[in-house]
């Protein structure tokens, strides 16, 4: 007997507590007692969206400043996005890349474009996109340079994802807790310290060269929302021309016109020899790139490969959120959105100098930084923000994370910033009592 997929869905909503149209209760623990408790969730549950703001299973309405953890470029339900995966799943949706792919060929020469990079890896997902760029860099130094222990430098406080390599990439401990051992061939710096990576590329290549690459974030999203300095990486880029190092920038996050420019390494005057995107590329539909310079491209045949990377309804998807971006201005939104939060959370951080240090970030990825001595955290903002209709995310104890969709209004900012003073007032009533 053939099952329609539609009643194989309804029926799995029923198990627990929904209807295909989300119009029954949601149970939380009955959620809890079939999905793996991988994330600490807040106790709302989402329904559905559109533009700026989502609505929950009691119907009540939030503006949307986490946006998927900046990937919701486009926000939700955005008529473009709509149509595309309208007529790609009626079309065609996954082959093998046995095959050529023209919806992948089609964001691959556009990303070309706008990067001068071409596209070695698509794949669904950062984490992916970072392994792809590992394997690149290893290979690279492995037969272009006749390394035999390739070692790749990263920064502490980064974060590069949640694969093996890639949260041994990842410079911060408590992601790496309880998963040793980890994959040997990683050293970390400070970020945005000159000194000590030359200092410890001296070290490390005093007999014979070792350091294959140097794998940095344009800015630190997950490790503080703290933004590079111009001056560290532009002297970044001259060592890595000096000794033939590659410079691998993860623009995951930051990527996609969120810092108010395509790419956030334009921030900085520089350009990478490999770069990864993910995130807000696919506006919220899985996809993932790795890209390079041709002159280090050596993969080959067999090198690397992803099932559903570079699929016809991802790419197809994909290349839509970029001529969105394109047809709708959307950096030029970016750059003026995010002057005006930023302006707008400043007023905040003088109001409130015992609780709040400052503001840090570019376009629309910001930090808002509490004092260390502040006896709150991160989080206690964020959950009195929910009960004000306005979903955010923490970056570390100490900052509170504003990633809305670059689509966002001035109006929708307004709103955004009279929410947190608000949420502000309540924390600090609590905190008195």
């Amino acid at each position: 007997m053939t099952v329609s997929l539609r009643t194989l869905v309804k029926n799995s909503l029923k198990s627990l507590n929904f209807s295909a149209s989300g119009s029954t209760a949601f149970s939380a623990a009955q959620f809890d007692a079939a999905v793996m408790s991988t994330y600490g969730r807040f106790p709302i549950a989402l329904m559905r969206g559109r533009g700026g703001y989502v609505w929950d299973d009691q119907g009540r309405r939030y503006l949307d400043f986490v946006a998927g953890i900046a990937t919701c470029t486009l926000g939700h339900a955005h008529p473009a996005m709509v149509e595309a995966v309208t007529q790609q799943i009626q079309t065609l949706h996954h082959v093998s890349n046995l095959y050529y792919v023209p919806e992948q060929g089609a964001l691959a020469h556009w990303l070309v474009e706008h990067s001068r990079c071409r596209p070695g890896v698509f794949c669904n997902s950062g984490a992916e996109a970072n392994e792809g760029a590992i394997k690149l860099a290893r290979k690279y130094a492995h037969t272009r340079r006749g390394i035999a222990n390739p070692l790749i430098i990263t920064a502490q406080a980064s974060f590069h994802g949640r694969t093996l390599a890639t949260i041994t990439a990842t410079g911060q401990p408590k992601y790496q807790k309880n998963f040793d051992p980890l994959m040997p061939g990683f050293a970390y710096v400070p970020y945005n310290d000159i000194a000590a990576l030359e200092t410890l590329v001296a070290e490390l290549d005093a007999e014979t060269p070792q350091v294959a690459a140097i794998m940095m974030e344009a800015l630190q999203g997950e490790g503080g929302v703290c933004p590079g300095e111009a001056t560290y990486f532009q002297k970044i880029r001259q060592l890595c021309d000096e000794k033939g190092i590659l410079l691998i920038l993860d623009e995951v996050q930051v990527g996609m016109g969120r810092t108010g420019t395509l790419w956030g390494y334009e921030n900085l005057g520089i350009e990478p020899d490999i770069f990864t995107s993910a995130k807000g590329l696919g506006g919220g539909i899985p996809i993932g790139a790795m890209l390079c310079k041709a002159t280090c491209d050596v993969f080959e045949p067999g090198d690397h490969a992803s099932t559903f990377g570079g699929n016809p309804f991802a790419c197809r998807v994909g290349l839509t959120v970029c001529e969105t971006l394109e047809a709708e201005n959307l950096l030029a939104n970016v750059k003026l959105r995010g002057e005006q939060l930023r302006f707008g959370l400043q007023r905040l951080v003088q109001q409130h100098p015992t609780l709040l240090e400052q503001v840090r970030g570019w376009g629309l990825i910001n930090g808002l930084v509490l004092q260390s001595e502040a006896q709150i955290k991160s989080v206690d903002i964020v959950k009195a923000a929910m009960d004000e209709g306005l979903l955010l995310v923490p970056a570390g104890p100490q900052v509170v994370r504003f990633v809305p969709p670059l689509t966002v209004s001035a109006d929708e900012v307004q709103q955004a910033l009279m929410a947190v003073e608000k949420a502000l007032a309540m924390v600090i009533k609590r905190q008195s009592k």
